[in-house]
Formats: C-alpha cells, structure tokens, sequence
C-alpha cells in the first residue's frame, strides 16, 4: 500500500492536470464572448491549496486560517486581523465592537456617524441595526468618494464617528478626514473592500482608522468564494472584536484549545457562578462570523498574486483613462487625487446629462460587456432604507446624478488586450453613431 504522502503527491499532480484540462484559457470572440464586470482569477496552485485543505479535513478555521491572518496582519502592520465569512460581516463586527459595553466611550444609540450617501447597502446597515444615525453626504461624480469638503459642516452636537468607504478603490481624500477626526475627537472607520492595496500619500488604505474592512468576495481584488477581514488598528479593540466575531464568547482560546488564560475554571463575572467554564461565559452579544480553513486556504495562495492583481487593474484603468479621453464630451471619467494611488475595484463612467444611460448600457450589454451601477446609487432612494433614522448635510445633487447617470467596467486582472479594446471600440461606436 502507498503511504498516505506518497497519495498526496500523486493528488498534487493530477489536481494540476484536471486544473490544465478543465480550467485552461478559453478564446475571445468580440461581440460573443462576455466581458465580465469582474471574476476569479486563478491558477493550478490555488486549486492544489484548497484540495490540500480538504485532505487535511481540518473544516473549521486552522493552519490556514491562522496563516492568512498572519500575512493580512503583517502586511498592514495592524494590531489584528480577524477573518469573516464576508466584507459585509466585517462591517458589522467593526461597528459591534465601538457599540460594546467593553469599548471606553462607546457609540450609544442616537449617536451620528458621517457617512456617503452613495454607499454599498452593508456599509450602512450595521449603523441601523446598532441604533446609530447617519449622517449623509454628498459624492462627486468622478470621484465618487464622500466629499471631504463637507465633514466639518455635517458636525453635530451628537457625531462621534466617520465612516469613510473608498468607493470604487479610489481613495478617499484621508488627510481632511484625518484632520477633521483628530480635531473634532471623531472615530474614523474605513471601509476597504473596494481598495485593497490602494494609498494615500505612500500609505495603505486600512491603516487610518480605527479599524478597516475588506471582502473577498470573488468580485474583489482577491477572494476565497465568501469572506472578509476587519484590520484592526488600535490593539484595544482586538480582544472585542474577537469575541464578537465567535459567539460573544469571552474566552480566546484558539478552536481545540483549552485553559489559554490558566484560570479556566477560576473565573468571576456577570452573576454567573464562581468558577463557571471561561469557555462558556459571553461578555457580549455576538455572532458566529468565522470561516473554513478551506477558504483560508484559497486566500493564502491568492494572497501571493496580489500585487500582480493590483499592478493588472492599475493598468487596465490607465488603459480606459487614455483611451476614452477623446469622448469627454459625453463622459466624466473618474479623477484621481494627487496623493491617491488607487487599487481600482473597477472604472466608473459617469454619462454627461444628454446621453440617456438605459441606451448605453443596452449597448454595452448587446456585445456581451457586463456593466453595473455604483451600488446603491442614493441609498435615502432605495425602498429598504427611505425611511431610517438619518440627517442630511447640505444637498445630495451629486449622489443623484451618480445614482442616474454612472455606470461601470471592469478593470479586473482577468480582462485580456482584445476585451479592453472591444470595450473601447463598443463605446466609441455608440457616440459616433447613436447620438
């Protein structure tokens, strides 16, 4: 009989023959073959990890989920990084953990948190669900980002935080919002799942605020089917966020780990009984946000093509940037911040008042060129969030033309030269011929 190394190896191989057979590079046909919005991007050694996973058959959070972790948390430099089972429970679980009775001056009910009107629906549903209320404002089209400008006036007797998402993977402008937060005693959160690897001024997006967020989902700069991470900044809230994150559980031993604190069975708290299992005991109301080790796993090894990922949409946007320049009669194409390095999630076009957008995108979308609109264009306008608890500064005239006339493309690392100059070509057709 073969050992069970020996199997493995022979798993190894055939597992990159299938990925050679099933998965290889598939032929372009402009006008046939869709161009995506965004897609998984892959290769044998991403397939041979998740199998090698599996084989393992750990199942719950392990080796790997420890590893990717680890490489999250030193790349960022954090306190922590917490993986989630999505960007959206990495939302949740950052603003849980500012509302945990643990947390020094925690956000109460009632408190206002400044945030985008143009916004991705998760972004604003754990401020609701947590009592908190928004405070809306406006976006510019080409930047798509809250406007900084506005901060200082959207300040109110109660505004204790800012959530700052960088849209589109353009970053936001983070030194007035870092400015504004230091001088008005502000929290700031980021949303990072659009941005993942983009800069400010030579520094990471996800490294400003308190805490950051990033998704994994397969339309993000990386991903392992469902997932997300929350970087932690300020070592303070680790131990919150991590108890958060597994059930409300006090205890922090790692999964098959017992007696960590060598007191299992010592401790005092609430009005539970002296000595009741640390295992056992809840010092918040929590969730169960964790992953396998399966995706974890598939994280790792996409891990290591990041700043391939990223260098492959900076060029594709560089690449519409130029190419659509000769039709900025018709278009506002996205600006870029001087201090701004973004990590595109993906390139956003925003049709000028004459061109109708429903014209546009049909045409796109007739030669197989996937489009989407920026989220939740004005999320006061969608019928799940109309009528919350929120306070408005200053007008919304830019979040209701991005919410009409904005569109995007994809820039993902999956696009070939022949899909971007298809995608050039539809759209100078469409204004030379349709208008």
């Amino acid at each position: 009989m073969r050992s069970a190394q020996e199997i493995h190896a022979e798993i190894m191989r055939l597992t990159e023959e299938y990925h050679a057979a099933a998965h290889g590079p598939k032929p372009f046909e402009p006008g046939k073959t869709k161009v995506p919005y965004a897609g998984r991007v892959y290769g044998p050694e991403d397939v041979k990890q998740g199998v090698d996973s599996m084989l393992l058959f750990w199942l719950t959070s392990g080796p790997y989920g420890n590893k990717f972790e680890a490489a999250l948390k030193a790349y960022f430099g954090s306190a922590a990084a917490l993986m989630v089972n999505s960007g959206s429970s990495a939302n949740l679980l950052m603003v849980a953990t500012l509302c945990s009775k643990q947390v020094k001056n925690r956000l109460e009910p009632g408190d206002e948190v400044i945030t985008p009107a143009v916004t991705f629906p998760t972004t604003l549903a754990p401020l609701i669900q947590h009592g908190l209320v928004p405070v809306f404002v406006d976006c510019k089209p080409g930047e798509y980002d809250l406007d900084a400008t506005q901060l200082e006036g959207a300040i109110g007797p109660r505004t204790r935080a800012i959530f700052a998402p960088h849209t589109v993977g353009i970053p936001c402008d983070m030194d007035v919002v870092m400015d504004v937060a230091k001088r008005r005693n502000l929290i700031v959160l980021e949303d990072g799942c659009d941005a993942l690897g983009g800069q400010w001024d030579g520094k990471l997006i996800g490294t400003f605020g308190a805490m950051s967020s990033i998704s994994f989902y397969p339309a993000h700069h990386i991903t392992m089917g469902e997932g997300g991470m929350v970087i932690v900044n300020q070592l303070a809230l680790k131990r919150t966020a991590l108890s958060i994150r597994d059930w409300g559980r006090d205890c922090w031993c790692e999964p098959g780990v017992s007696d960590t604190c060598g007191m299992r069975f010592g401790w005092k708290l609430g009005e539970l009984p002296q000595g009741y299992d640390h295992k056992y005991i809840y010092s918040n109301i929590g969730y169960n946000l964790k992953v396998t080790d399966m995706q974890a796993a598939i994280g790792c090894a996409q891990f290591e093509k990041l700043p391939a990922f990223i260098a492959a949409r900076r060029e594709n946007a560089a690449y519409y940037l130029r190419e659509l320049a000769p039709w900025q009669d018709h278009v506002v194409l996205p600006t870029v911040p001087a201090k701004a390095n973004p990590s595109w999630f993906c390139f956003p076009i925003t049709l000028k008042s004459h061109v109708r957008r429903n014209a546009f995108v049909q045409w796109l979308e007739d030669a197989k060129i996937e489009t989407r609109l920026v989220f939740g264009g004005n999320i006061l306008k969608q019928p799940g969030y109309k009528d919350i608890p929120h306070r408005v500064h200053g007008s919304l005239d830019g979040t209701d033309t991005i919410m009409n006339q904005t569109l995007f493309i994809g820039v993902y690392p999956g696009l070939t030269p022949a899909m971007r100059q298809h995608v050039v070509e539809r759209i100078g057709a469409f204004f030379k011929t349709q208008l």
